[in-house]
């Protein structure tokens, strides 16, 4: 049996990272427990303070197969490159065409500058081509 997995992200702004990630995924934060109208009530139904109620986020897949991404607050900064990634498959696969490929990340990286992703570089390796980002708080991922 699989295990599932939910992927982890350390940063300054649970919320905010949140909904880049929410929107580049196409997922959606996740609601909050059954019986609460917000995420506010429930923690402080579990005696969370005011203090402490903005130091997590989760997204999810509103179909419910991928992963939840959970943004949890950390005080210290990134400092090096990430040792793991999200690859976004965004060119349409190996039925498409390389140009409509390289055209289809084209408008994924377009569309994520314009959330606020920044542009690390273009690469190509073995016929492959995908562009890497890195996201509003500075973590790498892949368009490919």
């Amino acid at each position: 049996m699989a295990v599932r997995i939910q992927v982890v992200v350390d940063c300054h702004d649970p919320a905010g990272l949140g909904r880049f990630w929410a929107e580049a995924l196409g997922y959606e934060e996740e609601a909050p427990p059954p019986g609460f109208d917000d995420w506010p009530a429930f923690l402080r139904s579990i005696g969370v303070s005011q203090a402490d109620s903005d130091k997590y986020s989760a997204v999810v897949d509103p179909e419910g197969t991928g992963p939840r991404v959970f943004f949890e607050r950390v005080p210290e900064d990134k400092v090096v490159k990430n040792r793991v990634h999200l690859d976004l498959s965004v060119g349409g696969g190996r039925g498409a065409s390389d140009e409509e490929r390289r055209q289809n990340v084209a408008r994924g990286v377009a569309r994520l500058e314009g959330l606020g992703a920044t542009v690390v570089g273009p690469k190509e390796e073995m016929g492959v081509y995908w562009v890497v980002m890195q996201d509003p708080e500075g973590n790498e991922f892949c368009l490919d």
